[in-house]
């Protein structure tokens, strides 16, 4: 019986896996709001009842797709975060490689990319189960000023008085290991990371941005500094006791 429920197990994976590797397909070419089970069906030359065994609906096809590229991104970063620190890598370092290997998938994995990132899919609400999958790039990024905070790598930038109670929220409920006036400026300089990305991949930067890779980089950088990663050879931040 194991031998007979493991072969089926493995069948179930690799249909489960053509299933969502012709969505990606339709993805690319017709974009997440057209996605049709049926149509997937018919190009795997599976009968649409057999196909909805494995995905009840175009929306949980869907979220599976969503947090599929949700946790690609994620894994991306985590590992340009673990190589940094295996080379003994500053904090801001840390920071430009966790970005640089963001832009680098999106780049790679466009259509992806815009069906997490992009417009959102009309009729589609995505279900709790995206939203851990959607932060791990967000966790990576919070660590990486945690830990420079920890190690005295951060020079907190001032907070105005009308942000500080909002900081102070965002901080206790999103990055609860950091201050207020280090919060606040992360999840601004987070959500101009993928800005940036966005700009890249949805082709705004045609015709205004020629050198894309130093330009990233610079802008990344100049995100780092704002949420107060020093550069390797700056000192001690004396504004901290």
């Amino acid at each position: 019986m194991s031998t007979v429920r493991g072969a089926r197990e493995r069948a179930r994976i690799e249909i489960t896996a053509a299933i969502k590797d012709e969505a990606k397909k339709q993805l690319a070419a017709e974009g997440a709001a057209k996605l049709s089970l049926r149509a997937v069906a018919r190009e795997l030359g599976m009968a649409s009842s057999a196909l909805y065994r494995y995905f009840p609906s175009r929306d949980e096809l869907l979220t599976a797709l969503i947090v599929d590229a949700y946790d690609a991104v994620g894994e991306t970063a985590e590992a340009a975060h673990r190589a940094a620190v295996a080379e003994a890598a500053p904090h801001l370092a840390r920071w430009i490689a966790v970005a640089r290997s963001v832009r680098d998938w999106a780049t790679a994995h466009p259509h992806e990319y815009a069906l997490i990132y992009g417009s959102p899919v009309p009729g589609y609400t995505a279900p709790q189960t995206t939203v851990g999958p959607a932060a791990r790039v967000g966790r990576i990024l919070i660590r990486v000023v945690a830990d420079a905070y920890r190690s005295d790598g951060l020079a907190l930038p001032p907070l105005a008085d009308d942000l500080r109670a909002e900081a102070g929220r965002m901080a206790a409920e999103i990055a609860p290991e950091l201050p207020p006036e280090a919060a606040a400026p992360l999840i601004a300089a987070w959500s101009q990371l993928f800005g940036l990305v966005s700009f890249e991949v949805f082709g705004q930067f045609h015709k205004v941005v020629e050198a894309r890779e130093v330009f990233f980089r610079e802008a990344v950088t100049e995100l780092a500094r704002s949420v107060g990663l020093l550069d390797s050879r700056r000192g001690r931040d004396t504004s901290r006791p």
